[in-house]
């Protein structure tokens, strides 16, 4: 009996020390308290753009401004607009303030609603003025399209597979709409997974990484942004459906 107890001592401890080395370590997170976006962490992208990529290079119809959104008890909330015949939104990014490389990425968000609208959550590498998209790579954690409900898009664009996404899943998820949801990636230097309520839904693991292939071998910096239209999110627009919201709880980094 004696040293069954012991055995039983042992893999308690085995378990626990397993269990405690699989703990990711938060490293960075944003919650968005107070009354205004942290631009220690955000930059405001504006406009549509113009002259050097109109429509932000997919013909979306949005002006992005620094007045479409709001920080409201502990919530980020972007408000798609149309106001006369403008529509209008809000992008932000932390372009040379927060990059990551490797770990896992979640955003806790609400998804507006209505066709035309093009929700995401999304990150491109640092090194985009250098190397030009697509090389840079882009990795879309979310990506929604009202004119495609129940529907969750995952994506990596490289340029390997530039005007022809071929690293892509299209998820059906009854009732997306509804609620909060979580929106992940778990990326190391081999895979990228990407997951919707802790649930697996696509898997990019390449064997030959190169640079075509994988560009994921750098710090990334993230995008947050509800467009209007455009080559994905349109090319039909309900303006019966303004305004519409994209509400965003918080995002949090795992070493």
């Amino acid at each position: 009996m004696h040293k069954l107890n012991i055995q039983i001592l042992l893999l308690i401890v085995v378990i626990c020390f397993f269990s405690c080395s699989q703990k990711k370590e938060l490293i960075w997170e944003e919650n968005f308290e107070g009354i205004s976006l942290n631009e220690e962490f955000w930059n405001f992208e504006l406009g549509n753009s113009c002259p050097q990529l109109c429509g932000w290079g997919n013909n979306e119809l949005q002006l992005y401004t620094e007045n479409n959104h709001l920080i409201k008890d502990g919530y980020l909330i972007i408000t798609a607009k149309k106001e006369d015949s403008i529509y209008t939104s809000t992008r932000i990014t932390t372009k040379e303030k927060v990059e990551i490389q490797y770990g896992k990425i979640e955003i806790r968000a609400k998804l507006p609603v209505g066709k035309g609208l093009w929700p995401a959550f999304w990150m491109l590498g640092s090194n985009i003025d250098k190397a030009k998209w697509p090389l840079c790579g882009e990795i879309d954690i979310l990506e929604y399209v009202g004119k495609e409900p129940s529907k969750i898009f995952n994506t990596l664009h490289t340029k390997n597979s530039h005007g022809n996404t071929i690293n892509t899943k299209k998820t059906h998820i009854e009732g997306i709409e509804k609620g909060f949801h979580v929106y992940a990636i778990e990326w190391t230097k081999d895979y990228i997974n990407f997951f919707v309520d802790n649930q697996l839904h696509y898997s990019f693991s390449p064997e030959n990484k190169t640079e075509d292939i994988w560009p994921f071998d750098q710090p990334f910096y993230m995008l947050i942004n509800l467009a209007i239209g455009g080559g994905f999110g349109g090319p039909e627009v309900d303006d019966a459906i303004f305004p519409q919201e994209f509400v965003i709880d918080y995002i949090k980094v795992y070493k």
